[in-house]
């Protein structure tokens, strides 16, 4: 007689554990709130040095923390996509049980296992979705040209 094995279904928090560990694997790109200021190679530069004017950048960083102001926007992008994705994939599972004729019982499991792995997504996604703050941004970049350093970019 042949075994016939199931294929159990990942646990949720097994699910939610992976997404979240991808939260880590975010690019350091020029929209990331770690971006550090690319300097234009000008007279200044050239002047001080190169490790002279990282320092300048560096120092400007730190007024701009000691100010109060942080690289990152915090505007709960993660509590915003956890509510989106539980909302979606819960009403989406709820309403294809309904359809398979689950009954009653079997719309609301549906319903709230899909709340649990949309809100899981969902927060992964909005904590991805980090925002550099543009007003600290602008602070270091005020700060670095006063000190007579050209700054052509964030990476």
């Amino acid at each position: 007689m042949p075994v016939i094995m199931k294929l159990r279904t990942p646990s949720l928090l097994g699910l939610s554990l992976a997404l979240a560990m991808l939260t880590g694997c975010a690019s350091r790109g020029s929209h990331s709130p770690n971006a550090r200021p690319v300097l234009y190679p000008n007279a200044a530069f050239k002047q001080m040095g190169e490790d002279r004017a990282l320092e300048e950048v560096d120092a400007c960083m730190g007024a701009a923390s000691h100010a109060g102001l942080t690289p990152d926007e915090k505007d709960n992008a993660a509590g915003r996509g956890a509510a989106k994705g539980a909302a979606v994939v819960g009403t989406a599972a709820a309403v294809g049980s309904l359809i398979r004729g689950r009954g009653i019982e079997g719309v609301a499991t549906a319903g709230a296992r899909g709340a649990v792995v949309g809100g899981s997504v969902g927060a992964v996604a909005g904590a991805m979705s980090e925002k550099p703050n543009m007003t600290y941004r602008h602070f270091v970049q005020r700060c670095v040209t006063e000190r007579g350093l050209e700054i052509i970019g964030w990476q």
